[in-house]
């Protein structure tokens, strides 16, 4: 009994903090966005320091009609929204926040966040295919385009981290970590993010969106609630991103007092991690369709094999 009850209780809080954290860096990407740019409306809605919202973006989407195009496939149109956010609670399960602090400790936790986060991808091209719309399905092509180039250096990336570490388990990628990671790994770490912002269409990656061409790609014909859980699948995805980083290279919950608070280092580097996802939205322009490939195969790939070489030279000597 008391096994199923202490299951229950790490499910419980791994669902309120996959409630929580996106909606944290959502409100985050509205305040610095705010900051950067000299924004107004997220700055003074409804007083103190524009806490109103992300209240107001959500009563706005439940109020909006839900729509769907005559010419759509109903079934998968109303099934990509959840295809592409559930998968992001699966990965939370295993992103440990201390030594026994997770929901659910896997030998193979690696490799299962990197395939379940894959998953996540699917929900916005079947979105662009069954919305029966030419510039969905342009967006989807491009992403699927982006998710081929982009997928290999991040899985490499991580491979580095896990045969630096001798393991696949997450907790035992962050109890080997070393403070000598932060300048050996940090190839495997840039690659690692870079990569996964192009996973998740961030900007500068967002051509699969690339409003001024495609009015907003796979989810031009999605609005109300359904559009919602695609930006909030957007933002789960910036949390899991972020808190796989620290867990692979910024050693997860190890710091001063990390016996002690070592969550809350967690959540630290995690937020650290994400308002640099923010910032480079801000600083940084779109890349046309040639320099996103040329960067993922001439850059990327590169650098990350020469990442692995480097770590099997390190972990035999």
């Amino acid at each position: 009994m008391a096994d199923v009850l202490e299951i229950l209780l790490r499910c419980v809080l791994v669902l309120v903090a996959f409630l929580t954290l996106p909606l944290l860096v959502g409100q985050m990407e509205h305040k610095v966005m705010a900051h950067m740019q000299s924004r107004v409306g997220p700055m003074y809605a409804g007083g103190f320091h524009g806490w109103a919202q992300l209240v107001a973006d959500g009563v706005k989407f439940v109020q909006k009609e839900d729509v769907v195009p005559a010419a759509a496939d109903r079934r998968i149109f109303a099934l990509a929204p959840a295809v592409a956010l559930v998968p992001y609670l699966a990965v939370f399960v295993v992103i440990p926040l201390g030594p026994t602090v997770v929901g659910v400790d896997l030998d193979l936790g690696l490799f299962f966040a990197l395939a379940v986060m894959s998953v996540g991808v699917l929900g916005t091209l079947m979105g662009a295919w069954a919305s029966a719309n030419k510039y969905s399905l342009l967006g989807g092509l491009r992403l699927a385009v982006q998710l081929m180039s982009y997928e290999l250096p991040m899985v490499l990336a991580a491979v580095s981290a896990a045969m630096a570490a001798g393991t696949l388990s997450l907790i035992g990628i962050v109890g080997a970590w070393e403070w000598s990671w932060l300048l050996w790994q940090l190839p495997a770490l840039v690659v690692f993010v870079v990569a996964g912002l192009a996973e998740l269409q961030r900007p500068p990656f967002d051509m699969p969106l690339a409003d001024g061409e495609l009015v907003f790609g796979p989810y031009t014909e999605y609005g109300g609630i359904r559009f919602a859980m695609f930006l909030l699948a957007e933002y789960a995805g910036i949390v899991v991103l972020a808190a796989l980083t620290t867990t692979l290279f910024l050693g997860g919950w190890r710091g001063p007092a990390s016996d002690e608070i070592g969550w809350l280092w967690v959540l630290v580097k995690t937020f650290v991690v994400a308002f640099g996802v923010v910032w480079a939205r801000v600083a940084w322009p779109r890349l046309r369709e040639d320099q996103l490939n040329a960067l993922a195969w001439k850059v990327l790939v590169p650098l990350a094999l020469a990442q692995l070489a480097l770590t099997t030279v390190v972990v035999l000597l």
